[in-house]
C-alpha cells in the first residue's frame, strides 16, 4: 500500500508527461493471462473499504473520459476487505448496478465510510444509504438477494480468483494485462499506458 500512496502523491506533484513513454512488460504491466477478452475493456478491482480506492475515484473518472469509443470500464468489487461487511458491500454494488443507480451510490458509500466515518455495520445500514440517495427501501430489499444480484456477485468472486487479485485498486486491461500502478507517475501516463495495452495485439 506504501507504493500506492507514493503513486497518489506523484499524481498530484509531477508535471504532465508530454513525450510518449515506452512501456515494458514487468515494469509497467504484467501479463496475467495468455488469452484476452473478446472485446476491449478495462476492469477496476476495488473495495469500498479501501482508502486508496476512495482516493483513486477522480483518477478513474479521468481515465474513463479518456478511453477510446467502444471501450467499457467495468468495476469489480472484492470481498476480502471489511470482514463480514465486505461481501455485503460487494452485493450493494451489484444492487446499485442492477437498479442503474451506481453513479449515485458509489460516491455516497465511499463518502459514508471515508468522509463521514460512518462505516455500515449491517445490511440495514446499507439500505439506509440507498434510501438516502433516492432508492426506496423496498427496491433495495427486492433486489439484494435476487438471482441477478447473486449471479453478479459470483462473477465478481470468479474474476478476483481468476486474476489472483490480492490488493486493490488493481486495473486489468483486455482481460490479459495487469497495470503495475507503482510504475506510473502522472494521470497522463496512466491514461497512456491503458490505451497502449488496449491496442496491444500480442
Amino acid at each position: 500500500m506504501k507504493k500506492i500512496l507514493c503513486f497518489l502523491a506523484a499524481m498530484l506533484m509531477m508535471p504532465m508527461v508530454h513525450a510518449a513513454p515506452e512501456f515494458k512488460e514487468g515494469v509497467n504491466y504484467d501479463v496475467v493471462k495468455q488469452t484476452g477478452s473478446a472485446q476491449p475493456e478495462v476492469m477496476e478491482f476495488f473495495s469500498y473499504f479501501c482508502p486508496h480506492c476512495y482516493k483513486f475515484e477522480p483518477i478513474v473518472d479521468d481515465l474513463q473520459k479518456s478511453l477510446p469509443d467502444g471501450v467499457t470500464l467495468k468495476k469489480n468489487p472484492v470481498a476480502f476487505l471489511g470482514r463480514e461487511m465486505g461481501p455485503e458491500l460487494q452485493r450493494a454494488y451489484a444492487v446499485a448496478n442492477l437498479l442503474k443507480a451506481e453513479d449515485k451510490l458509489t460516491p455516497a458509500i465511499f463518502d459514508a465510510i471515508h468522509g463521514k466515518r460512518q462505516v455500515p455495520q449491517s445490511r440495514n445500514d446499507v439500505e439506509k444509504i440507498f434510501a438516502d440517495n433516492g432508492v426506496p427501501a423496498e427496491e433495495f430489499t427486492g433486489a439484494v438477494d435476487s438471482f441477478a444480484v447473486s449471479g453478479m456477485v459470483a462473477q465478481f468472486d470468479r474474476n478476483t480468483e481468476t486474476y489472483n487479485v490480492r490488493g486493490v485498486p488493481a486495473f486489468l486491461v483486455n482481460g490479459k494485462y495487469m497495470v503495475k500502478i507503482e510504475s506510473i507517475t502522472s494521470q497522463e501516463q496512466f491514461n497512456q499506458l491503458v490505451k497502449f495495452l488496449l491496442a496491444k495485439k500480442d
